[in-house]
């Protein structure tokens, strides 16, 4: 179903749907330990996640957190990343919160409570958060509307969301396969998801749901196959029809997650006759251009704030001087790649969470240089001691950041700022 409009005597018919459906299949597939990521979780990856949604604040591991719709495993995951933040769970399904309550005793996870609630009606905790977490859930909702703005009313002023949603062009085989599954009057019983599972080995090579067969830890258990081709309720939006959706619910944009796909800076775009073009559209229409030049986006995770929050922003911005008052923090999932280089290249920076092969970085001895003087404390200024490093920093860091390789704490330049202004 993809429907954008939900006529108000089938929402809570749907809404019944989907806690029925969570019940009988719950999602993710559970998981009875959860030692392997807690130890991937140290001091340096907490600091990069903080700086990601709060650039401009100094770092802080003691927020308040709302998973909302955490299914089984996600609302411990923060309590074990985040072991100095409270973190609150919310979901429809009874059976998921039992898997989540199962991990809270196994890990001694004392900063977790867990409510059944929809997020619909997240208001009824009675508090706000710093942080909200709201991953593949809001294209499940009878009205992802109103769900969006519970969300809005529960974040502080100052607080942060993070978003995942559906995204429609790469998930065209899926949805495909949903229509000729209703057709067939294809359920969601045990026997009948295995005889989908069989069908599909039968599909046409080069059918659209092909890739996704193949690359997709979605496919690979009967909870993911039923939460991506049964579900009773499922839409997705558009960057145009996204960046409408927040802006309804009174919030703003802030970045996507990982942002060097959507950018015409970025990878084989870059190297397009169209570049020039793709530079001169704004910002939004950039997103959206090069989404349909992507064309196999299957989601969009992004961050967003209240249109109200504080003055001080979060942007990241290369005008000005301001960026040598920046706090270089390498991402945690990026690599440098020293093998079969481009001419001229002394290395290759790759972020391990980009799903596109052309989003690999070459850079020269210089700018290796510099990249190895990022330690997570110095600013810009204080890496670029040699004469003529920041005609060269400005550009490369700048690089850095639309590439995903690091994030920045503005924090110090923005005290300074105040500091000078009062």
């Amino acid at each position: 179903m993809n429907d954008d409009d939900v006529p108000a005597s089938t929402t809570a018919a749907i809404a019944g749907q989907v806690r029925a459906f969570y019940e009988s299949h719950p999602y993710p597939p559970p998981v009875d330990d959860l030692q392997a990521y807690r130890q991937a979780w140290n001091d340096q990856r907490r600091r990069a996640d903080s700086h990601l949604f709060w650039p401009n604040e100094p770092y802080r591991d003691d927020r308040s957190i709302l998973v909302a719709g955490c299914g089984t495993t996600q609302a411990a995951h923060y309590a074990l990343r985040w072991p100095r933040a409270q973190v609150t769970g919310i979901d429809v399904s009874a059976k998921s919160l039992a898997f989540t309550a199962g991990l809270k005793q196994k890990h001694a996870l004392v900063n977790l409570e867990v409510r059944q609630l929809a997020v619909e009606r997240a208001a009824e905790l009675g508090q706000r958060f710093a942080h909200v977490v709201c991953t593949g859930v809001l294209h499940h909702l009878p009205d992802p509307d109103a769900g969006l703005r519970a969300l809005h009313d529960v974040l502080e002023p100052a607080g942060a969301l993070n978003v995942m949603v559906y995204a429609p062009y790469g998930r065209a085989g899926i949805y495909m396969l949903q229509d000729y599954c209703r057709r067939l009057g294809v359920g969601a019983t045990e026997s009948e998801i295995r005889d989908l599972a069989a069908s599909l080995k039968a599909l046409p090579p080069d059918h659209p749901l092909a890739p996704l067969l193949r690359n997709s830890p979605d496919f690979a258990d009967k909870a993911g196959l039923a939460d991506a081709l049964l579900h009773p309720r499922d839409r997705s939006y558009s960057v145009p029809q996204l960046l409408d959706f927040i802006d309804r619910a009174g919030l703003t944009f802030g970045r996507w997650v990982r942002q060097a796909p959507y950018l015409p800076c970025c990878g084989a775009p870059a190297s397009t006759p169209h570049q020039s073009r793709l530079v001169g559209l704004t910002t939004e229409a950039q997103y959206a251009a090069i989404e349909l030049f992507r064309g196999t986006m299957v989601r969009h995770a992004f961050v967003a704030y209240r249109k109200d929050r504080p003055a001080q922003g979060a942007s990241v911005n290369f005008d000005g001087e301001t960026w040598l008052g920046y706090k270089p923090i390498r991402l945690p999932d990026t690599v440098t790649v020293r093998d079969r280089l481009p001419p001229g290249a002394v290395a290759v920076l790759i972020n391990r969470n980009h799903t596109y092969t052309d989003l690999y970085l070459p850079i020269d001895a210089r700018q290796e240089r510099l990249l190895a003087a990022i330690d997570g404390e110095r600013t810009i200024a204080e890496i670029c001691r040699e004469p003529g490093d920041r005609n060269l920093a400005r550009a490369f860091f700048q690089q850095l950041w639309w590439w995903d390789q690091v994030v920045f704490d503005t924090s110090r330049m923005l005290a300074h700022s105040a500091t000078s202004t009062n």
